[in-house]
């Protein structure tokens, strides 16, 4: 196997990369190697794609399929070698439903098609045994032999950033939001990768791309969680336990939090919401469910002892997935759509009957614990209802500063940075936050400025957007560019949806960005001196000195 895409990547002076028998997050050679010809099959779809597009074949099913798919590939979703290998089987039947059906209508048209990719020509067996013998020429790193490690660390850099924009995509259309055009992009540069590109520009103009493109994903996707749930609005969440049954609901996905919350209506059951699914208590059409009762536990990394302490059924939704087995409540637990590891039970549909069975064999929790609120659910329109009334704080002298301090948490010592910085900014500064980041000090008392919290959890990873917004309305109110605010984004990266909406940034002009505690293993020293120079792209060093830096710019 070759996996270098999150921070749990093994980084030695001569290794980069996890290329053992099993990966550090858990995942199987096994299942490494069926992801990545997953990858590349799914290149050959958006091939055949991209060409149907020109002479007016497209296949919904497939579009929206496609995406989905690449979703189970990101890290920490699916552990599954036969639900990879199903989801790999499938890419390849629709691969050749398009491949005819776009060839008869490019004959009846006259229209010329494209030389095949790579990727197009990339057939599969039905034999496991031989299909998993192509690993080596599906390889996310394929070429590393004969390309410069800069070619091969920006093919990475936009398959990794598109596969963060795919998981959006996917959490969008659940709510009923999709776009052709935005499809059509997807299997444009989707198919592009599969054709192994080797110049450096070129590359770098793709990953904007893939940013820009999914500045547009994420406002599907406010859209789609604003119309169906309504718009977030400023509440307080107990984060602690109380006597009952219960129910943990993990991950991101809100459509099965609120089927869920249907269907443990009058049954006794308390519903808690865990890592990104924390920001599900700000919004009316979820919050007005008495039984939704609090949030459980804090960032993915500690699931294990989480999950094994929770004494009720466990619902993991997206990404996120740690090994059950660890903590023994793996009988327990049950996964959603792209999510999967070997022996856990996987729901289909929406019936969550067998979640509501296993909470009332449960013993839940025996007594209650004295209560502590959170707040969340400063959204979009929440900080746009705000923006005055900061503005007028900052005019009058009152707020100095804004600090995004959020993204992707994990378990590294390092990481204690966030809690850090956040303690030492000074306190005329207000902090936004979001992703599992926050956890790092989201229950620690920030005060007011004034009556504005300093403390504004923006929400999941996405809602990057509404801070976008809020960076936007300020910039035109002040008549200056986003640069010239006083605000700094200090980010911490993990995974892919994080790379996804740090390109996003990039490709919106933001400059200045602090990211840690260390940089992703397949960029370069090249790429990453490209970065800063190109964007200002900052490493955290230590919070005195970053502090002082960025206070006296």
């Amino acid at each position: 196997m070759f996996c270098i895409q999150c921070e749990q990547t093994i980084q030695t002076p001569t290794t980069k990369g996890c290329s053992f028998a099993q990966g550090m997050c858990g995942k199987t050679a096994e299942v490494s190697d069926l992801q990545d010809i997953l990858v590349y099959t799914l290149q050959g779809v958006s091939f055949w794609a991209e060409q149907g597009r020109k002479v007016n074949v497209v296949i919904d099913e497939i579009d929206h399929w496609a995406p989905k798919a690449f979703f189970a590939t990101l890290t920490n979703v699916n552990f599954d070698p036969e639900r990879v290998i199903e989801f790999a089987l499938q890419a390849h039947a629709y691969k050749k439903q398009l491949e005819e059906q776009v060839r008869a209508a490019a004959l009846l048209s006259n229209t010329e098609l494209s030389e095949l990719s790579p990727a197009a020509l990339f057939d599969l067996p039905t034999n496991v045994e031989e299909l998993i013998a192509l690993a080596p020429q599906a390889a996310v790193n394929r070429g590393h032999d004969s390309e410069h490690e800069d070619v091969i660390g920006l093919r990475l850099l936009c398959l990794y950033g598109l596969k963060g924009a795919a998981a959006y995509m996917e959490h969008a259309r659940v709510l009923g939001q999709t776009d052709d055009a935005v499809f059509a992009e997807y299997h444009q540069i989707m198919a592009w990768l599969g054709t192994d590109p080797t110049e450096l520009n070129a590359l770098l103009e793709c990953s904007m791309q893939i940013g820009l493109m999914n500045y547009r994903i994420m406002e599907m996707l406010d859209l789609g969680e604003t119309d169906t749930f309504g718009h977030p609005e400023p509440s307080q969440v107990n984060v602690k336990t109380i006597e009952g049954k219960c129910i943990l609901v993990s991950g991101h996905d809100l459509h099965d939090l609120e089927k869920i919350l249907q269907q443990t209506e009058g049954k006794g059951i308390n519903v808690y919401t865990n890592g990104e699914m924390l920001p599900a208590h700000s919004y009316p059409e979820l919050k007005k469910h008495p039984h939704l009762v609090g949030n459980y536990g804090s960032a993915w990394q500690n699931q294990q002892k989480e999950f094994a302490n929770f004494p009720g059924a466990i619902v993991m939704t997206s990404n996120c997935l740690l090994n059950p087995n660890v903590g023994l409540y793996a009988d327990r637990l049950f996964t959603r759509s792209i999510v999967g590891w070997p022996g856990v039970a996987h729901l289909e549909g929406d019936d969550f009957t067998a979640v509501v069975d296993c909470a009332l064999a449960q013993e839940g929790f025996k007594h209650n614990e004295i209560e502590q609120m959170i707040t969340v659910g400063f959204g979009r329109n929440a900080l746009m209802a705000a923006a005055p009334a900061v503005i007028e704080q900052v005019k009058e002298g009152n707020i100095s500063h804004f600090f995004l301090v959020g993204g992707c948490d994990g378990d590294k010592a390092e990481r204690s940075y966030f809690t850090d910085f956040t303690a030492q900014v000074p306190e005329d500064s207000v902090i936004l936050t979001l992703a599992c980041g926050k956890y790092r000090f989201n229950k620690n008392q920030f005060g007011d400025i004034n009556g504005i919290p300093r403390l504004l959890d923006v929400g999941q990873c996405n809602d990057a957007y509404s801070a976008i917004q809020l960076a936007l309305a300020l910039a035109k109110e002040f008549d200056c560019g986003i640069n010239e605010l006083p605000l700094t984004l200090v980010l911490s990266w993990f995974e892919q949806k994080a790379i996804v909406i740090l390109l996003t940034l990039f490709a919106l002009g933001v400059k200045g960005i602090y990211t840690g505690p260390t940089a992703p293993a397949f960029l370069t020293d090249n790429l990453l001196a490209i970065m800063q120079e190109k964007f200002d792209m900052r490493s955290i060093s230590n919070v005195e000195d970053d502090l002082k830096t960025i206070l006296a710019a």
